[in-house]
């Protein structure tokens, strides 16, 4: 069976409870889709009201802990994601990683817990501009998802959502070619295999992020690794995001 398309957006510290009110009304109709998974990122804030207007849509959180309570002040933990009623959670996105001390380890530690609670995680990955421009790009990617998805068992990792972003691409206006993102999805589908073989590996979604819109979706979703797209600035916008829908779906 092919894999399920799924297209999410990242709203990042973006939206209040009236505007993510509002998207949902204008978008979620268009969402409408059996071949294709579409869905919305959103501060914690936001989660309820978008779990409440969301017919088609997904929804996920931007970030958890691994906790289930305590004295972590300031954190969400994986209960009160499944209280609400949450399918899906962003972990290990490269400003978390980089602005507030997320490690492989500590990425690792959240999706066991979301898979324990049946959330997909939505892991990303990606290499900085010093990387890349020093050719470690493949070393970078393996090395993290290594951490990031060890000891689970394979069917999970089948489950889960993957998304490559180059950090040097992520809101930046530059955006890897096609045959960039498509080398780099099919490294972390081998890096899958690896480590779980080929059933996880031809079952996991590999979504592409770095400046993703309108006029690139396309020529990205016509690679045979890339099942996706994790989308930012894009996203914010009720037209562009719809139009990405409309192309994809």
């Amino acid at each position: 069976m092919a894999r399920k398309p799924i297209i999410v957006g990242n709203w990042k510290m973006n939206k209040n409870n009236a505007e993510t009110k509002a998207f949902f009304e204008k978008v979620d109709a268009v969402a409408a889709s059996e071949n294709a998974t579409f869905g919305i990122g959103c501060p914690f804030t936001d989660l309820r009201t978008a779990v409440d207007n969301a017919k088609n849509l997904i929804v996920a959180a931007e970030n958890c802990h691994w906790v289930d309570s305590g004295a972590y002040t300031g954190e969400v933990s994986v209960p009160m994601l499944e209280e609400i009623g949450l399918k899906y959670c962003i972990i290990g996105h490269s400003e978390r990683r980089q602005m507030f001390g997320d490690t492989d380890e500590t990425v690792n530690k959240k999706a066991k817990r979301l898979i324990e609670a049946g959330i997909t995680p939505i892991l990303c990955i990606g290499e900085t501009e010093a990387q890349y421009d020093a050719g470690e790009t493949e070393k970078v990617i393996r090395e993290q998802l290594t951490g990031s998805i060890a000891d689970l068992c394979p069917k999970c990792v089948g489950n889960m959502v993957i998304a490559y972003e180059p950090i040097w691409a992520i809101g930046t206006g530059k955006s890897a070619t096609k045959d960039d993102a498509q080398k780099c999805c099919a490294i972390v589908r081998d890096q899958v295999r690896v480590m779980y073989g080929d059933e996880a590996a031809e079952n996991v979604r590999v979504q592409y992020g770095g400046s993703v819109k309108p006029g690139n979706i396309v020529e990205y979703m016509a690679c045979p690794d890339i099942d996706g797209a994790l989308i930012g600035g894009a996203s914010l916008k009720e037209d562009s995001f719809i139009e990405i829908i409309e192309k994809t779906k």
